[in-house]
């Protein structure tokens, strides 16, 4: 956490510690507690569905899996709060593994109607299992215990502070961590993130398992803060709730977890009486236009960006003044609200916030002392002879399609081997096959000396295979920097405890693979870039990143799929410098390529493919003006003896 966020965070924890001492009415004491409460879960959906960007509806049955686990500890065993507590954090942790199974499968709306059949399938259960829940009938429990002191309201309204804070800063480390970036990589693109080596299995079950333990602990500080539970409370309108107050507040942000947990338990009570909608109405409308104004006058914003919430906050505010009751209006105004921040706010209040009042980056970070040593680019490959690939009658085979069809492929180590072909000859296909997107009909790819036929993408970027994409693969919403130490991934052995408690062992690779990055950055000419977002740099330098990333992963083999596609001409000038250059520190590279300019320059040997098949291969020379490649290229022999 960054000095200026925690000192921000400090403070407000320290109003909020206040809270008990003056405020005295139970009922609104409650209503706080709440909030902190339902902001504890937040912050773990928050993981789910701000970073890796899949969408649950079952945490309300996670909430419940919390509640109902402290309440029948209590009921049969009668153990202590702390006792309780940790039960609840892994039995929810064990469930949100078992949720996670179906988001290895499906995803987007078919994971919502998933994750939503959980939700309410443990309502059922809770329903029906009463000799371990009591069913309908509920469970009542007391406020818990301290040796033999029962805590009063305050004391207990300041347990939910304390582990709501430990909360915030677990979220915010693990955020901040190269866990925090795999889950934002498999969200922007999976493939491209098996390939940099993270598993998209592996990293989608620890997002749901630390989800749903701390909505465990959301749910048992519930149970004792309610002091009664009962099967009606995890319904279907709470899941949907939960996942609006992510979108509500802000996704990504700690802040936006705690005023969207604000916005879902106080709106619609304020929702209830025009007395109270009323005066909040000309106060929110009040405080947006005359923050819009500064922002604009200030040169942080535009009025066009601005239109919006300032027109939406004044018919508020209007509507407010034309209403003698809410009865009538009040699902309506509270739909229409929600309407309006999802619609018009798509990175929700905190977001628009964000992006509204701070300047963009574009501060260079410091590039530490101990600076990355370039010497060597690759690793060492563990083969003795000098073939390091060797693909042997390979065979893709898409139903009644042939990709590939018998192809035989040797590339020497240390040398820039390209692979030409007219579109659709298979070229990528081959690509896919080498780094284990698609399995192989039949045939056999040994790397190293190894068969690689079968692995996962993420077991053989880790045995030193990277690529780039036909199609920019990289992390948009992520800076220049965290693109490329997600592909330095691999030099983390550091666990979630270790992240969390920030020990020296985190503290020594996260400095290491900074370094790392900087140098490669600077390697690949994107040094003064690397705070910039990755989807706001020029299309060249987008290519020249996914270069710099692929290499962080300190490869034997760098597979180049078409990397001058699209780029300007002093653009394709820096890619063949940086090509040269690599190829000088030893590293082996496949390049896909359809700029014959750049394939003479640089490669040392090249295949073709037509339809699946190589139809030659040999010196860059001897194959340009081998006939059939200029048949598959230019279409017949009259062009080929024009383009001679």
């Amino acid at each position: 956490m960054r000095k200026s966020s925690f000192f921000s965070f400090a403070a407000l924890v320290a109003v909020l510690a206040a809270v008990p001492l003056v405020v005295t009415n139970p009922y609104y004491l409650h209503l706080i507690e709440t909030i902190l409460i339902y902001a504890v879960l937040l912050l773990g959906l928050d993981i789910v569905v701000g970073y890796t960007g899949q969408v649950s509806l079952g945490h309300a049955g996670l909430f419940g899996i919390g509640a109902y686990t402290v309440g029948t500890l209590i009921l049969h065993l009668d153990v202590s709060f702390w006792l309780a507590i940790p039960a609840a954090i892994a039995v929810t942790s064990v469930f949100g593994a078992i949720l996670a199974l179906p988001s290895l499968r499906v995803t987007g709306p078919y994971l919502a109607m998933v994750t939503l059949a959980f939700g309410t399938i443990i309502q059922i259960l809770i329903n029906e299992m009463d000799f371990l829940t009591d069913g309908p009938m509920g469970i009542s429990l007391d406020k818990p215990m301290i040796g033999d002191h029962m805590m009063t309201g305050p004391q207990f309204f300041w347990m939910v502070l304390a582990l709501l804070a430990l909360s915030v800063l677990f979220t915010e480390r693990v955020a901040r961590s190269h866990y925090g970036r795999a889950f934002e990589a498999l969200r922007d693109s999976p493939i491209a993130c098996d390939c940099m080596g993270v598993s998209v299995y592996r990293y989608k079950v620890v997002a749901f398992v630390i989800s749903a333990g701390l909505a465990g602990l959301s749910g048992a500080l519930h149970a004792y803060s309610e002091q009664y539970i009962s099967p009606n409370t995890y319904t279907f309108e709470l899941m949907v709730l939960f996942l609006l107050a992510i979108i509500m507040g802000g996704r990504k942000t700690r802040s936006g977890a705690l005023l969207g947990a604000a916005i879902i338990v106080l709106l619609p009570k304020m929702l209830d009486d025009v007395s109270t909608f009323r005066p909040l109405a000309i106060g929110l409308a009040v405080m947006v236009v005359a923050g819009s104004a500064w922002a604009v006058r200030q040169g942080r914003a535009t009025w066009r960006r601005m239109a919006a919430p300032v027109a939406g906050v004044l018919v508020l505010a209007g509507g407010s003044l034309m209403l003698d009751q809410m009865t009538d209006w009040r699902l309506s105004i509270f739909g229409l609200m929600i309407l309006f921040v999802v619609y018009y706010l798509p990175d929700g209040i905190v977001g628009f916030v964000l992006r509204s009042w701070s300047h963009r980056r574009h501060a260079v970070e410091p590039i530490p002392a101990a600076r990355a040593d370039l010497a060597q680019v690759g690793r060492e490959p563990d083969a003795s002879h000098g073939v390091l690939l060797s693909v042997s009658q390979a065979v893709m085979q898409f139903g009644g399609l042939r990709a590939l069809n018998a192809v035989d492929l040797e590339v020497r180590r240390g040398t820039v081997h390209g692979l030409i072909g007219p579109n659709g000859s298979g070229k990528s296909t081959m690509m896919n096959v080498l780094t284990g997107i698609y399995v192989p009909t039949s045939g056999s790819v040994v790397f190293a000396g190894k068969d690689l036929a079968g692995l996962t993408s993420s077991d053989i970027a880790a045995r030193g295979v990277a690529r780039t994409f036909q199609n920019v693969q990289l992390f948009g919403e992520m800076t220049a920097l965290e693109n490329v130490l997600v592909g330095l991934h691999h030099t983390f052995t550091s666990r979630l405890s270790s992240v969390a408690l920030r020990l020296p062992l985190w503290r020594r690779e996260e400095n290491a693979a900074r370094a790392r990055a900087h140098a490669l950055l600077d390697f690949v000419g994107l040094a003064s870039l690397a705070q910039e977002e990755a989807r706001n740099l020029p299309y060249g330098k987008q290519r020249l990143l996914e270069i710099a990333r692929a290499l962080a992963l300190d490869p034997h083999l760098l597979l180049l799929d078409e990397p001058a596609a699209g780029l300007t001409a002093p653009d394709i000038a820096d890619l063949l410098a940086i090509i040269r250059k690599i190829k000088d520190r030893g590293l082996t590279v496949i390049l896909i390529e359809h700029h014959m300019d750049v394939v003479m320059s640089v490669c040392d040997a090249v295949s073709v493919l037509d339809f699946g098949q190589k139809i030659a291969e040999g010196l860059p020379q001897a194959v340009q003006a081998d006939p059939r490649v200029v048949e598959a290229y230019l279409g017949g022999e009259q062009a080929g003896a024009q383009a001679c």
